[in-house]
């Protein structure tokens, strides 16, 4: 059955008793309540879970097919301490809606981008590491990355930066024209990548939490990777690249850790392939994503960020000409 679905949190009060009834009647008097990095329509709550390992809940409704799909591959039953929050109950169907819906182990720690330090950077890293093993050990590389068409993008980047009058207004154009002779060999490097693994696609401190540490240990507990939405097939640079440039402009912030060969690294380590061209392949992909800034100057208004990723841009440009 499908129907016209309400109001986001609406939608969740109404399906109290339906959730109640799916997870078996094992679950509490649910909290609802919408937290600062939810951008989407989705309604998050709390709960008391009554029975297996976890005493409290965390509810989501309506969660996406991807985001879903991810979610229970990377819990099995026979999993006891899974790289994403434990799956404790979930559907897509709720109450006679076409929704999804997921119940799963409220973690007790706050976000890692809360108190940023290099062991948790490192520990994100390990957790990212084991998330791209476990997600291509799950379900093979089924599906086409997403496409762009970077001609197009680069020329509404050009406008952006005279719409917009930014700063360093004559510094980007050059770049940008600079980069619009060589984009065809710029392009055809990226494209080259291997299609190796399921990104995660949103991978970020404030996408990682700790599960509590096993009574008797003194050592913080394992990092949890959440928010599954953006999961996609690609290479597992995309990830590493993902974080560092969030970090453009606070290069600071990562304390000396260097995402692309710390993973590099830890791949290694754990015996998956690193391929040899992988930092040619960075090369690229840190030009294509510079360039487009630009493109979003309406909703970024971080200074430090644009005039970083401008000069990423000048950085690596001479690199792949």
């Amino acid at each position: 059955m499908s129907e016209t679905l309400p109001d986001a949190h609406a939608l969740a009060a109404a399906l109290e008793p339906a959730l109640h009834s799916a997870s078996g009647g094992r679950l509490g008097r649910i909290e609802w309540f919408r937290a600062a990095w939810q951008h989407g329509g989705a309604s998050t709550g709390f709960a008391a879970w009554n029975g297996g390992e976890c005493p409290q809940a965390m509810i989501k409704l309506p969660v996406g097919p991807v985001e879903l799909r991810w979610g229970r591959l990377l819990s099995p039953a026979d999993d006891p301490d899974p790289v994403v929050p434990r799956m404790l109950a979930s559907g897509d169907e709720l109450g006679g809606y076409d929704l999804g819906w997921i119940i799963v182990e409220k973690l007790a720690g706050k976000p890692l981008s809360t108190n940023l330090t290099a062991e948790g950077l490192h520990d994100s890293l390990a957790a990212l590491n084991e998330f791209h093993a476990k997600a291509s050990a799950v379900r093979t590389i089924d599906e086409v990355p997403r496409t762009y068409d970077w001609e197009a993008n680069l020329a509404r980047a050009k406008e952006a930066v005279k719409t917009h009058q930014m700063a360093d207004a004559t510094r980007w154009l050059d770049a940008l024209r600079h980069l619009h002779k060589g984009l065809p060999f710029v392009v055809a490097r990226w494209n080259s990548r291997e299609i190796n693994t399921w990104c995660h696609g949103d991978f970020h401190p404030g996408n990682a939490l700790r599960r509590a540490a096993a009574p008797g240990q003194n050592q913080p507990g394992r990092c949890v990777l959440i928010d599954l939405a953006l999961v996609h097939p690609g290479h597992w640079i995309e990830d590493a690249l993902y974080l560092e440039r969030q970090f453009w402009g606070h290069s600071e912030l990562l304390m000396g850790v260097k995402p692309l060969s710390t993973l590099a690294r830890l791949r290694r380590e754990a015996g998956l392939s690193v391929d040899p061209q992988y930092t040619e392949v960075a090369v690229a992909r840190r030009v294509l994503m510079a360039a487009v800034v630009p493109l979003f100057i309406d909703r970024e208004h971080n200074t430090r960020y644009v005039r970083a990723a401008l000069d990423v841009l000048e950085r690596f440009l001479p690199q792949v000409h």
